[in-house]
């Protein structure tokens, strides 16, 4: 076995407008094509409502709102990424899932001090990979305490 395989950081990369996303493996459940969500009156802009999957009522936050980016229509490609967030399930919508690679930790810096529209307190880091840039996600971050006490009301 290689010591660099134990460095590395398996991340799944998605797209919102032209820029890559990427968050660790280990906070996502699974990636769902999008379906119909519900919508919970007197919720945030950004929480699109809840799904149903798998008998899990889950909220739904579209990621392009939440980060004040121009909210697109939906496409083929767009996903829905369910993520463990502070102890419960949450699905980010995103314009499209694109794959699970491995990031070497030496390719990851701090975040710069201003990403596109992104807030950085979200961001982690940024992996530099060839010709790609991936925004590295803190999900705990995404969204504050008072927003999760929220989500919890909606998905209770």
């Amino acid at each position: 076995m290689e010591n660099q395989t134990i460095l590395d950081k398996k991340v799944i990369v998605f797209q919102l407008n032209d820029e890559e996303y990427a968050v660790s493996v280990q906070q996502v459940g699974s990636i769902e094509r999008m379906q119909p969500v519900t919508r919970v009156p007197q919720t945030a802009d950004f929480v699109k409502g809840v799904i149903n999957l798998r008998g899990v009522v889950t909220p739904i936050i579209d990621l392009r709102i939440r980060f004040g980016i121009v909210p697109l229509d939906f496409q083929d490609s767009t996903r829905i990424i369910i993520v463990y967030m502070n102890d419960m399930e949450v699905g980010l919508i995103v314009d499209a899932a694109n794959d699970v690679i491995d990031i070497p930790e030496s390719s990851i810096e701090p975040a710069p001090e201003v990403i596109g529209t992104v807030d950085v307190d979200y961001i982690d880091g940024v992996a530099k990979l060839e010709n790609r840039l991936l925004i590295l996600l803190n999900l705990q971050k995404v969204l504050s305490h008072d927003e999760m006490d929220a989500l919890r009301k909606v998905e209770g």
